[in-house]
């Protein structure tokens, strides 16, 4: 491999300098996200417009767009713990201590298995979780760095708590709008509800038209508040593989900030002596703050081994801080305990953080996915998961079931599949307005079968991608 290095700046990015192959690479990379979130968009904000759409509430020109805008306004409000919690399934600290091209290999393996698996599965017509590919494709990466390298590997603990919410949300997205529709149809009872559009000059009166627009808006703000926000990891995972000295840490947030967050840290520690002074956590919480200290004062932000040792020790130092908040045994006074909870969010932000136009990149790719890709999936939600075309009242409640089940997971920091949310969300709406003898076995069966091989799959594929790439190191 050649050594020869290149020295660029770019816009947004600053300077990039690394060897000639692993800068193609870095390249790739980034086009290669950018082409995930497109696909993505095939996927799953096209399951955002898809009832909106074909209930005739708005032409795709303007629901699309529409859309796009909303998610962007999502991924903004919505912070960055889902984004930071898919970075998280990766041993991202151990493959900073490595050189560069072992994590240019694990961003390739898992981008690739996740690009190849769901373009296959929006070429059928499957409605395939975006969120279950990506999630399979760092496992599989993250197995194939511990094998060859050693360390923690996969962080099993946030896979089973994201696989469990990846299990559960569809399954509530199903009761939910069951239950919406038994209200709909006993309660509400509006024949105009329950109407199936015929043609395309058949459009809903303005009241059903404004309801639909909004459950749209509401899907598509919450799915980029958290399927928006998985793009938005895999683009910081990129960036924290290839120039760590520049995106381990937030740059923007002073160190004169930090300084202070520390010596309040300090403050409390001390007031607290006589209650900590056997506790073996906040033994080790004081030579970490002393440790974070010095690094404070003399950080050489070029250095990435500097980058790194310091990133791991504000880690350490915001987890020790909340464990101390809600450790029963340490006595701490309420305002003592609130004021380290709050010292560890602060702390937090120094290392999960994404920049703005990260965010923008990843919503303008699902737009343009979304506008060159969402008829198949538009068509497969309309006409093919029940055995009746979509009416006004199925439409509305598969919305509304989506949205609040997204919108909760956001909160509560966990990824959902916005593809399966509201397909079963779709299932349960079809079943109440004709028990299950509505429902398409055949598309069921297709969606059940991509649900259940996505992630084997993407596991296999991403660990096998990264065994033969490393074979080029």
């Amino acid at each position: 491999m050649l050594s020869t290095f290149i020295a660029i700046k770019l816009p947004f990015i600053g300077n990039v300098d690394l060897s000639s192959p692993v800068m193609i690479i870095f390249f790739i990379c980034l086009l290669a996200v950018v082409v995930f979130e497109f696909v993505n968009g095939f996927h799953d904000t096209a399951n955002a417009v898809a009832t909106v759409i074909y209930t005739k509430a708005l032409k795709p020109q303007i629901a699309v767009p529409w859309s796009g805008f909303w998610n962007f306004a999502g991924v903004n409000v919505g912070g960055v713990a889902v984004a930071m919690g898919i970075l998280k399934l990766v041993p991202l600290n151990e493959m900073m201590a490595l050189p560069v091209q072992v994590g240019a290999c694990l961003v390739l393996a898992v981008l690739l298995a996740s690009i190849l698996w769901n373009l296959g599965t929006w070429y059928l017509g499957i409605p395939c979780s975006s969120s279950h590919t990506l999630i399979g494709a760092m496992i599989g990466a993250g197995i194939g760095f511990t094998f060859y390298y050693g360390g923690p590997g996969v962080n099993w603990d946030k896979a089973k708590e994201i696989g469990l919410s990846l299990i559960l949300s569809p399954i509530f997205g199903f009761g939910a709008a069951i239950l919406l529709m038994w209200f709909l149809k006993n309660v509400i009872r509006s024949k105009q509800l329950f109407h199936i559009p015929q043609g395309a000059n058949d459009k809903p009166p303005i009241l059903i038209r404004i309801l639909l627009i909004i459950t749209c808006t509401l899907v598509s703000f919450f799915h980029g508040s958290n399927d928006g926000q998985k793009g938005v990891g895999l683009l910081m995972l990129i960036l924290i593989a290839f120039l760590p000295a520049s995106f381990a840490v937030d740059k923007s947030i002073s160190d004169s900030k930090i300084l202070a967050i520390l010596n309040n840290t300090d403050v409390i520690l001390k007031k607290n002596t006589v209650l900590t002074t056997s506790d073996s956590n906040t033994v080790k919480l004081n030579s970490l703050i002393t440790a974070a200290k010095t690094e404070v004062i003399t950080k050489n932000t070029s250095n990435p081994s500097a980058t790194f040792q310091f990133r791991k020790h504000i880690q350490a130092i915001a987890k020790l801080t909340k464990g101390l908040a809600s450790d029963k045994k340490i006595k701490l006074s309420k305002e003592d305990s609130g004021q380290l909870n709050a010292i560890s969010k602060d702390l937090g932000k120094v290392t999960d953080f994404s920049p703005v136009w990260v965010i923008a990149v990843i919503s303008i790719s699902l737009g343009i996915g979304t506008m060159i890709g969402w008829k198949r999936i538009v068509v497969t939600i309309g006409e093919k998961i029940g055995n009746e075309h979509l009416n006004y009242a199925q439409g509305a409640t598969a919305e509304i079931v989506a949205a609040s089940t997204i919108g909760l997971s956001t909160w509560f920091g966990l990824p959902v599949s916005t593809t399966h949310v509201l397909s079963s969300g779709i299932a349960g709406a079809m079943v109440a307005s004709g028990g299950t003898n509505n429902l398409n076995n055949g598309t069921l069966k297709n969606i059940a079968m991509a649900w259940v091989l996505t992630l084997p799959v993407c596991i296999i594929l991403s660990l096998a991608l990264f065994a033969v790439f490393r074979l080029f190191i």
